[in-house]
């Protein structure tokens, strides 16, 4: 039998795959629904046909999967949901005030209530113990680490020249916003949690692990929903800079290749109704043989 938490998280995320492709066609259907500056509103139509034909898809498929007991389809659900929690932060702290704003304010808040709802069933350890052994950890770990300060050192340059000069980045002036979102939402949601699981990863703590795989699969869709806003700036017109994939297409095929190792790495899961309930027994089961060795 699944958990409380775990139905939770399950009745969240239908209403937040629902909303997702109601959100996303309706930015695509009416171009007059967003009333941000030419380029934003550019960039949340390429964000938004990822949302429709990626990751939304991508979420009700892994929640089914959970259903069926698949531990990879969970890992992959939580990091869905983790892509959902960090995107609808950016429709709801940094899009002009549209007829949607209440249905992000829900979008955002759902999804960081299911992610919570949905580790808290998962027995971490019992997880960890179905990995094989030999996967590329302190590799996948190293590139999250690497991405991390590479990405939170950026943002400091630019608060440092701010001190040093007094003149804002150039980035705050092209979306129109009087605070740097950007960096305020990668440095709290990505920089650390990437320093966090990358670390423990290396270390090889199970909720490393966890970490890791969900940093991963979010880090894969959304730079594929980044590099298609850029793409929509150029073709739409408010831009003619490509330069910008340099950055995305590497750190997503990245995340990708690690999303692949660290999934591939989980033992599949044996003929059970719940995996995270399988987990729970596993781990009781292990710790009983520990106790009579």
């Amino acid at each position: 039998m699944s958990t409380p938490n775990r139905r939770i998280a399950d009745h969240l995320s239908v209403v937040i795959a629902i909303l997702m492709v109601l959100t996303s066609s309706a930015g695509l259907l009416f171009h007059d629904l967003y009333q941000d500056n030419a380029l934003v509103a550019s960039s949340w139509y390429g964000n938004d046909l990822v949302t429709l034909i990626v990751a939304a898809p991508l979420l009700v498929g892994a929640l089914i999967g959970a259903r069926q007991g698949s531990r990879k389809a969970f890992l992959v659900w939580m990091g869905m949901l983790a892509y959902t929690f960090y995107n609808y932060a950016f429709y709801l702290f940094g899009a002009a005030f549209n007829s949607l704003f209440l249905v992000y304010a829900i979008l955002y808040t759902l999804s960081g209530f299911a992610l919570v709802f949905g580790l808290a069933s998962l027995d971490a350890e019992a997880l960890y113990q179905r990995v094989q052994q030999g996967f590329p950890g302190r590799w996948i770990g190293g590139f999250m680490v690497f991405v991390a300060v590479v990405l939170g050192g950026f943002y400091v340059a630019l608060s440092l020249q701010y001190l040093a000069t007094g003149e804002a980045p150039a980035m705050i002036d092209a979306v129109g916003l009087h605070t740097n979102l950007i960096a305020a939402l990668d440095l709290s949601m990505v920089v650390s949690v990437a320093l966090l699981g990358g670390v423990w990863l290396w270390r090889r703590r199970p909720w490393g692990f966890v970490l890791a795989v969900l940093w991963n699969v979010k880090g894969a869709v959304y730079m594929l929903a980044l590099s298609a806003a850029t793409g929509a700036t150029v073709a739409i017109g408010p831009s003619d800079d490509w330069v910008q994939l340099t950055l995305w297409a590497p750190i997503g095929l990245g995340c990708l290749i690690c999303s692949v190792l660290l999934l591939a790495s989980v033992k599949p899961t044996e003929a059970t109704s719940e995996a995270p309930s399988t987990d729970a027994h596993e781990s009781s089961k292990h710790a009983a043989t520990e106790d009579a060795n």
